[in-house]
């Protein structure tokens, strides 16, 4: 990696980081514990910029970082954030790379979204009564009250965040 891709790299993880530290609350009323925070956005941005790799990389390490720093939601916390953000920026930037317009980014963030919401679906299955003790039972029940409209809503907010943000921000973060 040339240095500014590795400064451009750290820029956004950390902004991601004081992002999801700051900024974060629940968005549906019956799943209080499943919180938003907007520093996805910046991973998106980052990796529309720089590639999917990168973007996946991004993932990891602030989801690595992020459970060291606040030791919120330990190692399953961490996975579960690499597997729902790094599939929402995987799928999004490697769509932008063959569609390199804003239709494309589009399209990107809609199908990102969509694909993280379904990959979430066996995540929770699997983790989910692992990080919080419940029978999978208990956490099936949750998946259309809860789960589904969490992911779906997620990645829309950082989704329409990213579009508006990405022409503005790029410039200052990304030489």
């Amino acid at each position: 990696m040339k240095s500014t891709k590795i400064t451009s790299v750290s820029v956004l993880v950390a902004l991601s980081l004081v992002a999801g530290y700051l900024i974060h609350f629940p968005i549906l009323p019956q799943a209080p514990f499943l919180l938003y925070d907007p520093g996805s956005v910046f991973l998106l941005i980052g990796s529309f910029k720089l590639g999917p790799k990168t973007g996946a990389i991004m993932c990891f390490i602030t989801a690595l970082l992020f459970a060291l720093i606040t030791g919120e939601g330990g190692p399953y916390g961490a996975l579960m954030n690499f597997i729902s953000t790094g599939t929402l920026v995987l799928v999004s930037s490697q769509i932008y790379v063959f569609h390199h317009t804003k239709k494309g980014a589009i399209w990107g963030m809609v199908l990102g979204t969509l694909a993280m919401t379904l990959v979430m679906i066996p995540a929770n299955l699997i983790i989910t009564p692992l990080y919080l003790a419940l029978p999978q039972e208990a956490v099936a029940k949750m998946l259309i009250p809860a789960i589904i409209p969490f992911n779906l809503l997620k990645g829309v907010i950082s989704s329409f965040l990213t579009f508006i943000l990405y022409k503005r921000l790029y410039p200052l973060i990304i030489k």
